[in-house]
């Protein structure tokens, strides 16, 4: 019983010791976003004396509400795709039983081993020749294209973990394959959607490695670019560099405060079925 306890509470000081790890950072740039950039070089760790949430509106004014929009109008577009195209192919797979089924699944897990770095010249000369670099769609289309291993490995695991009386239930009502999809599936999916969403959602706001090759514009750019050019802009505001990096991580802190129960659900059944 001693050792139990022992054991538990060697694991909650871990936790405890992971969650420091994440939330200090954190709060620091939230304390010194607040400050002059000469209370943040006398003292990083003191308080601020006035909040100076002047700072926050600046960064949004210098060009950061650009950057801003132009990730949401990527991310947006691309988690749709992601997540359409990922559900039907997860759904032909465990539901519709082909030959080539099982060949089909590790062709498309076989892509979560392709790397972006490798891809990168192939990708930058395909898109020279069908004329959409330096556009939305020369970041949107390598985003699906790269997320949906990952998640229809996800899917699937979720999906086979649905009972197929459900489906037969449905047929015998008349139902046809997509209407089953889409009224019984989708709807008791949600779980493993919105993890697959976070998931995806965290990798495309933050890639910057597609983003830096394949824009040039500067009214293109998406917030891991943006930033880069936004410290140029600023130059010596340390506290406003703050401000806009923070203002920036806010959607998905949100998002994932709002869906953590759905995201964590998700993803242990995605585990641990099929």
């Amino acid at each position: 019983m001693k050792k139990q306890t022992v054991l538990k509470v060697l694991l909650y000081a871990l936790f405890i010791l992971f969650a420091a790890i994440i939330i200090l950072p954190l709060a620091w740039m939230f304390l010194n976003s607040l400050k002059t950039n000469k209370e943040l070089f006398q003292n990083s760790l003191a308080l601020p004396e006035v909040p100076q949430f002047g700072n926050w509106v600046k960064a949004w004014q210098s060009g950061l509400y650009q950057y801003f929009g132009n990730s949401l109008i990527v991310s947006v577009i691309s988690l749709i795709g992601i997540l359409v195209l990922s559900s039907l192919l997860a759904y032909g797979i465990t539901r519709f039983q082909t030959k080539g089924g099982g060949l089909i699944f590790l062709i498309v897990l076989g892509g979560m081993a392709l790397s972006e770095q490798v891809a990168l010249v192939p990708l930058y000369k395909i898109l020279k020749a069908i004329h959409i670099y330096n556009t939305y769609l020369a970041l949107i289309l390598p985003y699906i294209a790269f997320r949906i291993p990952f998640t229809v490995f996800l899917m699937r695991s979720y999906f086979l973990s649905i009972p197929k009386e459900l489906e037969e239930a449905a047929i015998v009502d008349g139902y046809n394959s997509f209407q089953i999809f889409m009224k019984i599936i989708v709807p008791i999916s949600k779980p493993v959607f919105s993890a697959c969403g976070i998931v995806s959602l965290n990798h495309v706001w933050n890639e910057f490695l597609f983003a830096n090759v394949f824009l040039e514009s500067k009214k293109l750019m998406t917030i891991p670019i943006g930033l880069m050019t936004f410290k140029g802009d600023l130059r010596a505001d340390y506290t406003g560099m703050l401000a806009g990096i923070l203002l920036a991580s806010m959607p998905l802190i949100i998002l994932f405060l709002c869906m953590s129960r759905q995201f964590i659900r998700g993803l242990t059944a995605g585990a641990v079925k099929g």
